[in-house]
């Protein structure tokens, strides 16, 4: 682990606390951290799977126990999602 000394925005360090629920200062900025860390790894398999044709046309009938989950637009909601 590295040890730093930084100036820190206190009002921003607040805000992080409050959104991440975190106790301390040095929780809040590895948190934080942890965070970006978290979403850029999430856009690198979300890239990944963009390349990947995916069909999955029939889905709600491929399940067991008569019926699942149809899957069809699923592409569509995660871009949404991932616009929003």
């Amino acid at each position: 682990m590295t040890r730093i000394t930084v100036d820190v925005n206190d009002d921003w360090l607040d805000a992080a606390r409050e959104v991440l629920g975190t106790d301390t200062k040095v929780a809040t900025i590895n948190a934080a951290l942890h965070a970006f860390a978290v979403r850029r790894q999430a856009r690198e398999i979300i890239a990944a799977f963009d390349q990947v044709e995916m069909d999955f046309a029939g889905s709600a009938d491929a399940w067991r126990y008569g019926g699942g989950r149809d899957l069809d637009t699923l592409p569509e909601q995660a871009h949404d999602a991932e616009a929003a």
